[in-house]
């Protein structure tokens, strides 16, 4: 158990204060390395640089910026003070931006420079600072503070993929307890850890607190590129790495460069945020022949510790998340429910609530509904199924898009499908698809409403089906169905122009 309350003094007290801790790369492609020692300084420093500006504790900053060492020096000397950080996600357009400044109230933001053109011009009256400047740091010891029971560490902001971004309250108690269970179960002292997902996310913000606590070391890229994850990947001799699947598709597209390293080295991916399909995992399994893989799933309300190992040693299905984690208490409701229905969780990483809006998501008896449906198995393995908010119905049946796009990528000619619904007159919607093909033709179109229509229930099969070199993806690398929709728009309203005719019923 780590001896401490305040989530800013995370990192390690045993570890070498001389080890590197985190190995950022910018842009160009320069190191920046932080030492535990350094990270430790620095983050006091921008404590004390906090406290001189005047911001106290319970107020709030903005962080708009890309990864880098810095970027979690301030996190943590945040928290120190007991001022709260909002990581801001840059791919948001500037007039989301100015919502979540104002909706979070923010007293100060810390902007890296390519930065600056996101912000409008209603943000001229709010104090910007450099992340590159030093003007934030002053070196010195600080009095870290210590916080109450429930107060807020951070607050982390949603993807809006339903509307506005929610501003999701997270506690320094409820993230002490997420680290400290991770480190029970991963333990990453002597690993090399790859991140390459936003720090605004969750996925790769609690990996960087696993990280400090663990007394490990982080490869920092400042964003997802599938040749730079690659050449960080054999360069530093990573062990440990984290991503959603799509990460993951696109590297293994990159053959000719996989062809010239050694990726023997790597131990252990982690991937989530997105379902995985035994295709996939064959083809990491080629990759990286030497790693386990695990099938993650956690939700920035939830937290990132819900399922784990089977208590018996049952080896996890491909496709299943795991069984239940020992703390926490999990539910399936709805129609189907025990065995299938929409998740409930309850344990000590749930959120505290929602800024400035009810915390509709908690139930009266305190679990936190995560819209997402599952499915369980006789010995207790759960497989994530869709979200609720992407299901959609035709002709009175209810299509989950993932169900689709699972039978579909299982095709030997298929490397990646989203499948979305199009409106139509007797159905109510019908299913549609992007494709990404080895060898795109009219002849594979047919032939995968073929394979679809023997392998799953005839209305879930693709009425239509476009093929793209590569899926839009979101800030958070997961596809991007909002970008899908918009494409299929177009295909059609192409199709119309040009007479083909549109999709069967």
């Amino acid at each position: 158990m780590i001896p401490v309350e305040n989530l800013g003094l995370i990192i390690d007290p045993t570890m070498d204060r001389e080890k590197p801790l985190i190995i950022g790369h910018d842009f160009s492609g320069t190191e920046i390395i932080f030492t535990a020692g350094r990270m430790d300084a620095v983050a006091s420093a921008f404590a004390r640089g906090l406290q001189a500006a005047e911001i106290n504790r319970g107020e709030r900053i903005g962080i708009l910026a890309a990864n880098s060492p810095r970027y979690i020096a301030l996190v943590l000397g945040a928290m120190r003070a007991g001022v709260i950080p909002v990581p801001i996600n840059y791919k948001f357009p500037p007039a989301t931006i100015s919502y979540i400044l104002a909706d979070s109230a923010i007293k100060l933001l810390v902007c890296d420079r390519p930065c600056l053109a996101k912000l409008s011009a209603e943000q001229d009256e709010l104090r910007v600072v450099l992340l590159e400047e030093d003007e934030l740091l002053d070196e010195g010891p600080f009095q870290v503070i210590s916080p109450d029971a429930d107060e807020v560490a951070m607050i982390l902001y949603t993807s809006g993929s339903t509307g506005r971004p929610k501003g999701v309250l997270l506690s320094h108690a409820a993230h002490r307890w997420v680290v400290e269970t991770r480190i029970e179960e991963y333990g990453l002292r002597d690993e090399r850890v790859l991140i390459a997902a936003p720090i605004y996310h969750m996925n790769a913000l609690a990996l960087s607190l696993l990280v400090c606590a663990s007394g490990s070391t982080a490869i920092l890229l400042p964003s997802f590129q599938a040749a730079a994850y690659i050449e960080a990947l054999d360069r530093h001799r990573c062990t440990w790495l984290t991503a959603v699947p799509p990460m993951i598709a696109m590297m293994l597209r990159e053959a000719a460069m996989l062809e010239r390293v050694d990726l023997s080295c790597v131990k252990t991916i982690r991937m989530g945020s997105a379902p995985l399909n035994e295709k996939l995992v064959s083809r990491t399994r080629r990759v990286l022949p030497n790693a386990r893989i695990i099938n993650a799933y956690g939700t920035t309300e939830g937290g990132p510790v819900v399922f784990i190992a089977h208590p018996e040693g049952l080896e996890t299905p491909v496709g299943s998340v795991g069984y239940p984690h020992p703390q926490v208490q999990v539910r399936l409701v709805g129609e189907g429910a025990p065995r299938r229905g929409t998740l409930q969780i309850r344990s000590p990483g749930m959120m505290l609530g929602y800024l400035n809006r009810p915390a509709t998501a908690i139930t009266e008896d305190g679990f936190y509904d995560t819209g997402d449906v599952f499915q369980a198995d006789d010995d207790g393995f759960f497989y994530f199924i869709g979200r609720v908010d992407d299901m959609f119905v035709s002709g009175g049946e209810n299509i989950f898009p993932s169900e689709v796009e699972g039978v579909l990528e299982a095709h030997p000619d298929i490397i990646q499908a989203c499948v979305v619904p199009i409106d139509d007159d007797i159905k109510g919607t019908k299913p549609v698809a992007l494709v990404v093909a080895r060898e795109p033709s009219r002849e594979l179109e047919l032939l995968l409403k073929q394979y679809v229509l023997a392998n799953a229930p005839a209305y879930q099969h693709p009425r239509r089906i476009w093929f793209v070199d590569r899926l839009p993806l979101a800030a958070t690398n997961k596809i991007d169905r909002k970008a899908v929709a918009q494409i299929v728009q177009d295909r059609m309203a192409a199709d119309e122009a040009s007479g083909i005719s549109s999709a069967a019923s």
